[in-house]
């Protein structure tokens, strides 16, 4: 079956990897999650199925033990600290945030040690010790505190940038939040993901996809089995767990 064209632009990024004899990492991030709901199953599946790692950012005071009944028997899942209770502390008009300077360091960093903990007991051998911050944002003070509550990555949106504690970020976002609060378009979505991937060739970074199962419609579900279907026929395309990044 021919794949879409709507996808030309990644499927020609990584004939462009292939011809250098390189193969394109990629991996995958799904925010929020705190129980087995029917969304979280079914991207426990998809994923499964074209054996795509996927790290949960679980957010520790809320997660259930139904999670921890579906990931314990998912070998490709893995989990990472989600803030504390995704509770918005920021002032008003400023953008919503659980890990910012309102609080005092010492409370902010107590959760989190706390998250991490609570964390490891539930999850084992599936628990990163990623930091994930709630709406991507953390003051940048608490950063360098991190590595001794036993953190060794860092986890938000875009590029990647020089700090006390290494960042594994995501690149592309699957969902519309301006929008439609569902799926972006396809489009979009292929040629973001191929420029990511353009910009670091040869640089061994990665191509980091979030998705946010909860809001998932059939527009996201569409694009997710789409991309899955091109990148399990491209030699040049590795879907990498999280827990990959930590040892480099």
């Amino acid at each position: 079956m021919p794949l879409p064209s709507v996808a030309d632009p990644l499927l020609r990024e990584l004939d462009r990897w292939h011809a250098r004899g390189a193969v394109a990492p990629l991996w995958l991030r799904d925010d929020d999650a705190v129980s087995a709901t029917a969304s979280l199953e079914r991207l426990v599946e998809q994923t499964e199925r074209f054996s795509v790692p996927v790290t949960l950012a679980v957010i520790p005071a809320e997660e259930e033990p139904s999670l921890r009944n579906l990931v314990a028997s998912e070998p490709h899942v893995s989990v990472a600290v989600h803030g504390w209770r995704h509770a918005d502390h920021a002032a008003p008009g400023v953008k919503k945030q659980e890990l910012g300077p309102e609080r005092p360091a010492e409370t902010v960093l107590a959760e989190l040690s706390s998250g991490l903990g609570r964390l490891r007991a539930h999850y084992g051998e599936h628990l990163l010790p990623v930091l994930v911050p709630p709406w991507n944002r953390i003051d940048a003070a608490l950063l360098p505190a991190l590595p001794g509550l036993g953190f060794q990555a860092l986890s938000v949106y875009g590029r990647e940038k020089p700090g006390p504690i290494p960042a594994i970020n995501t690149h592309v976002d699957l969902i519309d939040w301006h929008g439609t609060r569902g799926g972006r378009p396809p489009e979009r979505l292929f040629a973001e993901i191929a420029a990511r991937l353009s910009e670091v060739a040869g640089t061994g970074a990665t191509m980091g996809l979030l998705t946010h199962h909860l809001v998932h419609d059939a527009a996201a579900w569409s694009f997710l089995e789409t991309l899955f279907k091109v990148t399990a026929a491209h030699p040049a395309c590795r879907w990498e767990p999280l827990s990959a990044h930590l040892q480099r």
